[in-house]
């Protein structure tokens, strides 16, 4: 997704617009008037990518025989912005040899590239965020669903129900341990990456534990959701690891952009919670964001985790 400020309004800066825009790489989603509205729509997720088009780019490539343009890059996901910004490059050296065959003048276009969010493109910036997601989701769902089965399987389950506690204490019992452990987890991951792996935590950091602990939640609901369609751990274990796993990897955002994925993988990466909380820590982690830019992510892993929870239960009441 890529936005352009085009300060020129010239025939030459609109065909150079063109040639992104017909590109299968980019896909031109904004026009900008000025440089104030660019760190809004990285903030948004609107674009990934910006586009400067100086005043004087008509005029130098027609006088001086060279033009400049700026080209700014979202690098919260490193790998992104460089390939981006790799093909933009490409893009802007087409153009150039187009105008040589065209004009028969030594033009030369000069390409300024800017990193935002992460100038040094530093891969623990992505790194951190997306195995924080995967360990998260792995621990939760399975240890969760684990647990509860192998009550079932050693047929203590019984008992328990029998017993004067209230079978949703039986699983909170279950659940909470998990909860603690995930958040200690947490904990032991964030001091890493900040004091090992110097990566900063430039947002709320009470607001990227509640999160944490949202998502946590929500995993727990879909490892209980698992214990109650299962009788046996090794299937149990099956379902959390690789039935999760790879799902929670391929459509998280973390290994390769969703955007480029085909459309119906895009819809289905709608339902992995792992899509919503990766964009949580990469804004609140990575780019210092607050509440308002990550509400819309936080209320769908809420209304995952009531559906899940919902579900879950009924199921469970259904065994009993």
């Amino acid at each position: 997704k890529l936005a352009v400020i085009d300060f020129s309004q010239t025939q030459e800066s609109r065909l150079l617009i063109d040639r992104f825009d017909q590109s299968r790489y980019f896909n031109v989603v904004h026009i900008m008037q000025q440089e104030g509205e660019i760190e809004s729509s990285f903030k948004s997720g609107e674009s990934r990518l910006v586009l400067i088009i100086p005043s004087t780019f008509a005029d130098d490539l027609h006088h001086l025989n060279k033009g400049a343009v700026q080209i700014i890059a979202d690098a919260s996901d490193p790998n992104t912005a460089a390939i981006a910004s790799t093909y933009g490059g490409a893009i802007l050296r087409d153009y150039q040899n187009e105008l040589l065959g065209i004009q028969k003048l030594p033009y030369e276009i000069k390409v300024e590239t800017r990193m935002i969010y992460n100038p040094q493109l530093i891969s623990a910036y992505n790194f951190v965020p997306g195995v924080m997601t995967l360990i998260l989701m792995i621990l939760g769902a399975m240890m969760t669903s684990v647990a509860i089965v192998r009550e079932k399987e050693l047929g203590t389950m019984e008992v328990l129900l029998a017993s004067p506690m209230h079978p949703l204490q039986v699983v909170l019992s279950k659940a909470i341990p998990y909860l603690a452990l995930a958040f200690l987890d947490l904990l032991i991951i964030l001091l890493l990456a900040v004091y090992i792996l110097h990566v900063p935590i430039r947002g709320n950091l009470f607001l990227l534990l509640g999160e944490s602990i949202l998502f946590i939640t929500t995993t727990l609901a879909l490892g209980l959701l698992i214990s109650t369609i299962t009788e046996q751990q090794q299937a149990a274990m099956f379902i959390s690891l690789v039935g999760l796993m790879m799902p929670a990897l391929i459509f998280s955002g973390f290994m390769f952009p969703i955007e480029n994925m085909p459309l119906p993988m895009q819809f289905i990466s709608h339902v992995i919670p792992t899509k919503w909380y990766y964009s949580i820590v990469r804004a609140v982690m990575v780019k210092g964001l607050g509440f308002m830019s990550i509400w819309k992510e936080t209320f769908i892993l809420l209304g995952m985790t009531l559906i899940l929870l919902t579900i879950a239960i009924k199921k469970f009441k259904v065994y009993l």
